[in-house]
């Protein structure tokens, strides 16, 4: 999420919700602390936005704040990620590079997803928590850093640690405040301004006209439960502003709520019965003679299409960034991207 759109999303919930206002008032406390913040909750429910809010508060505040996803990169690649490396580490280190707890030194860095770091990768970060030193791959030269350390899980850190699929001592020492985010279906008074922010935010952001949404849309948004939480609602309304229209949302939110829905692995919803009501958005009244085939072609096209630009557009058009997302090659995107007649 862009961080100018952070700001006042918290504001927001800050202003409207009792419990996020309890939250506030954490983050108040801890903020000009150097102690280390696990933030827990459902996907979505804007664990980054309190991590950002807890750096911004901070003495810190003008020093890097280096974020880490601990889920997006196999083993290897994530202890380089988080502790550099030197020339000649492995196969292909042709000159050393800096970690992200060098490039946070006396900042913050934001462990995202800390829950799916693996085991062997657990214990260097206790030793960086105890001592504030590790070393780089491929070397023997301990290095000093100073940075606040802000850590965020979806799961329940001590349920896997008494299943020894979590460090124990490590839980401990990253518990030391437990900062809870409530679920958007538990403040509900947060969503209709949300959802203006969200609207006016990415009408701007794809240069459309911002939408003015119907009565019988807000009162479907106060009454859905949300599984997503704000991550999903922000995904439905970008869908709203780049389609133009409101038409699709009442039947999507109905078969969702009737449980036809599976959470991905990123915490988004995908409705199982995605490619029929993908025919149903396509097909017109002239087509009532196209047969079966050519109407499931048509609608996995558009499907295709819609999911490209979803991909595209939350990469901001980063076109490496989005075919990792899609898990395409950078070839195949730029194939699709004309196949499809995109344009950024």
């Amino acid at each position: 999420m862009p961080t100018n759109l952070k700001k006042p999303l918290l504001r927001s919930a800050f202003d409207r919700s009792e419990r996020m206002r309890a939250v506030k008032r954490i983050i108040d406390s801890v903020a000009p602390t150097d102690m280390t913040v696990l933030v827990w909750g459902e996907t979505g429910v804007g664990k980054e936005m309190v991590a950002w809010a807890l750096h911004e508060g901070s003495p810190r505040r003008e020093r890097p704040y280096v974020k880490v996803n601990c889920a997006a990169l196999p083993l290897e690649l994530l202890e380089s990620e988080l502790f550099g490396y030197e020339r000649g580490a492995f196969t292909g280190a042709h000159k050393s590079k800096p970690g992200k707890f060098e490039q946070a030194d006396t900042g913050t860095i934001f462990l995202d997803e800390v829950g799916e770091m693996p085991l062997p990768i657990q214990a260097k970060l206790l030793q960086v928590l105890q001592d504030r030193q590790f070393s780089r791959l491929g070397s023997r030269a301990d290095l000093r850093v100073d940075v606040r350390v802000v850590a965020a899980t979806n799961k329940n850190l001590g349920q896997l640690a008494a299943r020894m699929e979590f460090r124990e001592d490590l839980y401990y020492r990253l518990n030391v405040i437990n900062l809870h985010i409530p679920a958007l279906r538990e403040r509900p008074e947060e969503i209709p301004i949300l959802t203006e922010l969200l609207l006016e935010h990415h009408a701007r952001e794809y240069r459309r006209a911002k939408p003015k949404l119907s009565s019988a849309t807000h009162d479907l948004f106060r009454t859905y439960s949300w599984p997503g939480n704000v991550r999903e609602l922000e995904n439905l309304l970008t869908r709203i502003v780049v389609l133009g229209t409101e038409e699709w949302v009442a039947g999507e939110l109905r078969v969702r709520g009737q449980g036809l829905v599976t959470p991905s692995a990123a915490g988004e919803t995908i409705a199982d019965d995605e490619p029929a009501r993908a025919a149903a958005r396509v097909r017109t009244e002239e087509d009532e003679d196209l047969g079966l085939k050519n109407v499931v072609a048509r609608a996995a096209k558009e499907a295709e299409r819609a999911e490209l630009n979803r991909a595209l557009g939350r990469a901001r058009w980063r076109r490496v960034e989005a075919a990792r997302r899609l898990k395409i090659s950078y070839r195949t995107l730029l194939r699709k991207i004309e196949e499809h007649g995109l344009d950024h």
